[in-house]
C-alpha cells in the first residue's frame, strides 16, 4: 500500500460517455443543461462531448451546437474526445472554450483494437504516431499515454500486466520519437474485467517499471466492482479518476448490451470523503444532478446513491 492521496482529481465524462450510447434522442438543450449543472457542483474537469463520425455515434451529431450553447464556469476545464484529424479540426474551432489535450491512445487487446477502431495494433501505433505529430504541430500538448482494455477484454480474455507494459512502451516510443514528455499513464477497464487484486497487480508492475509517472484510472462498473477497484487504486496512491454522473454511459463497442457505464461520480466522491480524501465536490448537489441526468435519459441509472442520498444528509437529520 502506498500513502493515500490527500486529494482526488475527478474528470467527469458523463455528458460525452452517456450521450454517445443512450438510444435517445436527447435534446441539445438537455445536454447543455447537464453540462452547466455539473460545473456548479465543484467538479473542475468536464468532458463535454464527442467529436466523432455522427454515423457511428449519432448521439453526438449535435456536438457543435452543444459546444456553442453551454456557458462556461471560471475555473472549470472543458474537454472533448476525438480520434482523427477531422475531429481535431472540429475541436480547434472551439479552442479557448475547450482545453485541448492530446493523448497517445492504445489498447492492450489486439482484438478490441480491431473491433473498436478497425485497425491492427501496428496500424494503431502508426496512426498514433501521425496524430501525435499533428497535435504537436497545432500546439496541443501530448503528455499522456492511455491504455484501453488494460485489465481484460471481452474479445481476447485476460490481459496480463506484461501486455500492459508492452503497450505503454509502444506509447513512450511514439512520444520519444515526437520529442514530447509523458507524465501520465491512464489505464482503462473498458469492459469491466478489473478486480481489486488485478488493480494492485497491474498498477504495482507499472509503478515498479516507471516510478516517476502519475497514474490515472478509468473504471467501468460492468460487474459491480468499480467502487472496490477505485478503493484499491486509492490505496495504491492513484489520485486521478474518470467518472460519470449517475453511471451514465458504457462502451458501444464492448459487445455487452446493457452493461453499466463508468464508476458513478457521486459514489466515487462518497468513497473519497469517507476515506478523508478531498474532492472539492458538493456531494448533495452532485446527487441532485445525477437525478437530473436520470430524468433526462428517461430510465433508471446504475447509481444507488442518487436514490439513497448521502451519508451527510442523514447525519444532519440525526444530529
Amino acid at each position: 500500500m502506498t500513502d493515500l492521496p490527500t486529494h482526488a482529481e475527478i474528470h467527469e465524462e458523463g455528458p460525452r460517455e452517456g450521450f454517445q450510447i443512450e438510444p435517445g434522442p436527447i435534446s441539445t438543450a438537455d445536454k447543455i443543461k447537464l453540462i452547466e449543472a455539473l460545473a456548479e457542483t465543484g467538479l473542475k474537469h468536464i468532458q463535454a462531448c464527442s467529436l466523432v463520425n455522427p454515423r457511428l455515434v449519432p448521439g453526438w451529431a449535435d456536438a457543435e451546437a452543444v459546444l456553442t450553447g453551454f456557458k462556461t464556469r471560471p475555473g472549470v476545464e472543458y474537454t472533448a474526445l476525438w480520434f482523427n484529424a477531422n475531429g481535431l479540426e472540429r475541436a480547434l474551432a472551439f479552442r479557448g472554450k475547450l482545453t485541448l489535450h492530446g493523448a497517445i491512445a492504445l489498447t492492450a487487446s489486439e482484438a478490441f483494437t480491431r473491433k473498436n477502431l478497425n485497425r491492427s495494433h501496428a496500424e494503431n501505433v502508426e496512426a498514433m504516431r501521425k496524430q501525435t505529430s499533428l497535435h504537436l504541430a497545432k500546439g496541443i500538448p501530448v503528455d499522456r499515454v492511455g491504455v484501453m482494455a488494460a485489465f481484460g477484454c471481452n474479445y481476447q480474455g485476460d490481459i496480463s500486466p506484461a501486455q500492459v507494459i508492452r503497450t505503454l512502451e509502444d506509447g513512450l516510443a511514439i512520444a520519444t520519437e515526437a520529442g514530447t514528455n509523458i507524465t501520465l499513464f491512464s489505464l482503462a477497464d473498458t469492459m469491466g474485467w478489473a478486480t481489486p487484486a488485478r488493480i494492485e497487480r497491474v498498477l504495482g508492475e507499472v509503478r515498479s517499471r516507471w516510478p516517476d509517472k502519475r497514474l490515472a484510472l478509468h473504471l467501468h462498473d460492468t460487474r459491480g466492482l468499480a467502487v472496490a477497484n477505485a478503493h484499491a487504486g486509492l490505496r495504491m496512491g492513484v489520485s486521478r479518476f474518470d467518472a460519470t454522473v449517475g453511471g451514465l454511459g458504457g462502451c458501444p463497442f464492448a459487445g455487452q448490451k446493457g452493461a453499466a457505464g463508468n464508476i458513478c461520480t457521486e459514489e466515487l466522491v462518497l468513497l473519497c470523503e469517507e476515506m478523508g480524501i478531498k474532492t472539492g465536490v458538493d456531494l448533495d448537489q452532485l446527487i441532485e444532478v445525477g437525478r437530473m441526468a436520470e430524468t433526462i435519459v428517461g430510465h433508471q441509472l446504475p447509481s444507488e446513491l442518487i436514490h439513497a442520498g448521502s451519508l451527510d444528509a442523514f447525519r444532519r437529520l440525526a444530529a
